[in-house]
């Protein structure tokens, strides 16, 4: 049994912001394994499917970004799931934009989202796959930052960076 949690923020305006990373790599998984996100269970929009024979269920909690240590709890408690076969996709403006990391545990750094994933869990034992947004410019607020859209002109290397976390994780689901 594996769980894969993206955390983000749910909603259209929230959609292809740089908080979103979680969201989007999650629904880049869902595609590659077929699997439909389509249930809402554990505070979460789920959806859940096999690969070799082991189960996996794709998350997207529905609590906004800094509650999502409540959706990992009970997705953890629903499927009786140890904290390692958790594994939690995140926007990181403490690496460079583009730049994925993979850790197997850690604390919650400076994400607020992570680090309620720690508190409420009681562990930093989760797997955890880091997708650099880089630090915002001097004269922006990091909410407005993190919750601002992603310029059209670096899609591409988001996407790439959005499809590199998926191969990651794909190596361990």
């Amino acid at each position: 049994m594996k769980i894969v949690v993206g955390l983000g923020n749910f909603g259209d305006k929230y959609a292809y912001t740089f908080h979103n990373m979680g969201f989007l790599a999650v629904d880049c998984l869902a595609d590659r394994l077929g699997i439909k996100l389509k249930t809402k269970e554990c505070s979460s929009l789920t959806g859940v499917g096999s690969r070799g024979g082991e189960k996996i269920v794709l998350a997207k909690p529905l609590t906004y970004m800094n509650l999502s240590g409540r959706a990992v709890k009970e997705l953890m408690a629903r499927y009786r799931a140890n904290s390692e076969d958790v594994t939690v996709i995140f926007d990181d403006i403490d690496i460079p934009r583009g730049t994925v990391r993979v850790r197997n545990s850690g604390s919650g750094g400076t994400h607020n989202g992570m680090r309620n994933v720690v508190a409420e869990c009681g562990t930093e034992n989760f797997p955890r796959v880091r997708i650099g947004i880089g630090r915002p410019p001097e004269n922006v607020p990091l909410v407005d930052y993190v919750l601002a859209d992603v310029p059209r002109d670096e899609r591409p290397a988001i996407a790439d960076a959005i499809e590199h976390a998926c191969d990651e994780i794909m190596k361990r689901i």
